[in-house]
């Protein structure tokens, strides 16, 4: 079950240095060979900043309506007042193209280009796009006095420009990279553009391929800052209620709905109170007394925003609510970009047991922006990695050497082996949903993604969802003591479960039940265990390994063995 996503990055990119010579040549792979498209509106400064990037860059400058013009024999003015903007853009769309269709250049474009679908959809194919984008105020001042632009001559200047920004700024959003310009000298505007293109990576798509309800996984810096145009076409209603929790409404909140609102969407909020006790009946009654009191309809999505708790929360309120309203997943921890976002699954604790109370509701889009990682708490981000090496433990043995070799870096904070683990794990797992959407294989199916939950939950059920400790250290035990049940049951050499032991541990991990300052029995934990959903004919479901990327399901594992890996873990009886 190996599979390579990408490319290991095995250094971090070069620093940015506007200002350096030779920039052409540290371009991302992804950018270095291709054309780069300015768009925005009319006094953004593409021309003035185009050929100072050209010449950075070393790059042949063109100007889109410069190229018209001489292609033409006359002014854009003359052009529109002659022929209308209908033909004036099919001209715009042919030269454009022709442009993008020879070797890099930087290429200006007129502020209504981006707006044509076709143009645009050939400059984010064969190009890399940047937005300038700039205030009214800075706008205003810059076209002060020009006559020779049409669409300034159809009003008062301001109020047309504010226009413009209402119906093009949405638009101007799906370009690659969004440059904020203000007042800021040409010089200085250049140096942004070239460190924004220097330390650009790009977004990572992952389809999670089904049947009925098939959809990305999008992963990349900056995302939630670009909500507003990636939701829109997948989206039945321009109405959405984002649910997130008070410590990321804190830190993300504003940047969710400021992009939201500009593409055009009616925002509203639902903000539940952080931790596991959100995730009860209490809760869920709570949250949905709240979006049916903000007026939601069939198609009114609800937008998760937040870590496994909201996305679990509000991913069931979405399945019941009206039965069944739109959902969107945009995790904002590790453990929820790596797994809990990804699948489908929502649920609700009970007294009784984990997520005993749930349903499949797949989202229309998860959009993981990795730079939501940076905000972490230590303890968190450490938390998610638990799920990565999951991953590697199930079908992916080159993955969990990877992590053995990167781990420290990422948990460090390296963003670009942050965003290459995220992807991987999020690909292997949409490959096993796709084949396995509702948990009905017997063996070998989705329910390979529960290694180590059996403890986990058994684990999280005795500190009563408290939080204290958290579900990303619970399935770090969890992962210890499943390897150990599969060396105790003969199914793989004890060096294995030493391997993944000493991992953890490495990584700050939890991996010895000692460590909690906490007393178990293991006829507690078993009692747990049997409240489980998986749970069947009376008999546990357990994954175990065979060895590093070679787990299997079985119901067949003793009691008596469970038990004696749990004593042998530090619980009493």
């Amino acid at each position: 079950m190996t599979r390579n996503i990408a490319p290991d990055p095995q250094s971090p990119p070069p620093p940015a240095d506007a200002r350096t010579s030779g920039a052409a040549s540290r371009l991302p792979a992804h950018i270095a060979g291709r054309s780069l498209v300015l768009v925005g509106l009319m006094g953004a400064g593409k021309t003035s900043i185009g050929r100072r990037l050209a010449l950075r860059l070393g790059l042949p400058f063109r100007d889109a309506d410069a190229e018209i013009e001489q292609a033409a024999g006359c002014s854009v003015a003359e052009l529109f007042a002659r022929f209308g903007e209908p033909e004036f853009r099919d001209g715009e769309r042919r030269v454009i193209r022709r442009l993008l269709a020879g070797p890099p250049v930087v290429l200006a474009t007129g502020g209504g280009a981006f707006m044509d679908p076709e143009t645009r959809t050939a400059i984010l194919r064969d190009a890399t796009s940047i937005w300038l984008r700039c205030p009214l105020a800075t706008l205003v001042r810059r076209t002060a006095g020009r006559t020779h632009r049409p669409l300034l001559s159809m009003g008062d200047p301001e109020r047309v420009l504010a226009n413009l920004i209402a119906e093009r700024h949405p638009v101007y959003a799906e370009a690659d990279i969004v440059v904020q310009c203000g007042d800021d000298s040409p010089e200085t505007t250049t140096q942004n553009v070239l460190a924004c293109l220097l330390t650009h990576a790009p977004t990572r798509s992952v389809p999670v391929d089904l049947p009925q309800h098939g959809y990305s996984v999008l992963v990349g810096s900056g995302l939630m800052a670009r909500a507003g145009p990636l939701l829109a076409p997948v989206l039945p209603q321009k109405r959405v209620v984002v649910v997130t929790d008070q410590t990321v409404a804190a830190l993300h909140l504003g940047t969710v709905q400021a992009s939201l609102a500009e593409a055009g969407f009616e925002v509203r909020q639902a903000v539940v109170a952080p931790g596991e006790s959100s995730k009860s009946l209490h809760g869920y009654g709570r949250l949905t007394d709240a979006l049916l009191a903000s007026g939601v309809e069939r198609r009114t999505a609800i937008v998760a925003l937040g870590g496994g708790v909201v996305g679990d929360l509000a991913g069931f309120a979405a399945a019941t609510l009206l039965r069944g309203l739109p959902l969107v997943q945009m995790p904002t921890t590790l453990l929820a970009q790596v797994d809990a976002s990804v699948g489908g699954k929502t649920g609700i604790n009970t007294p009784h047991g984990k997520n005993l109370l749930g349903a499949f509701h797949q989202p229309r889009l998860v959009l993981a922006d990795t730079r939501a990682l940076a905000t972490l708490p230590e303890r968190e981000l450490r938390a998610g990695y638990a799920e990565l090496v999951k991953t590697g433990l199930i079908g992916d043995a080159p993955f969990f050497e990877w992590c053995e070799a990167h781990g420290a870096a990422l948990l460090a904070g390296d963003a670009e082996r942050q965003a290459y683990a995220v992807q991987r794990a999020c690909a292997f797992k949409a490959a096993i949903v796709a084949g396995d959407e509702r948990e009905q294989m017997p063996e070998n199916g989705r329910a390979l993604l529960n290694l180590g939950h059996t403890f986990a939950h058994a684990l999280e059920a005795e500190y009563g969802y408290t939080g204290e400790l958290l579900h990303g250290e619970a399935v770090s035990l969890g992962l210890v003591l499943a390897c150990r049940l599969s060396a105790k049951l003969d199914a793989c050499p004890r060096a294995v479960a030493d391997r993944v032991e000493a991992h953890l541990h490495a990584a700050g991990m939890p991996y010895a039940l000692g460590a909690l300052g906490r007393r178990f029995s293991a006829r507690g934990l078993i009692a747990n265990m049997q409240r489980d959903k998986k749970m069947r004919d009376g008999k546990l479901a357990f994954v175990l390994l065979r060895g590093i990327g070679q787990a299997f399901t079985t119901r067949d594992v003793p009691q008596e063995a469970v038990a004696a890996v749990l004593r042998d873990a530090g619980c009493g009886e």
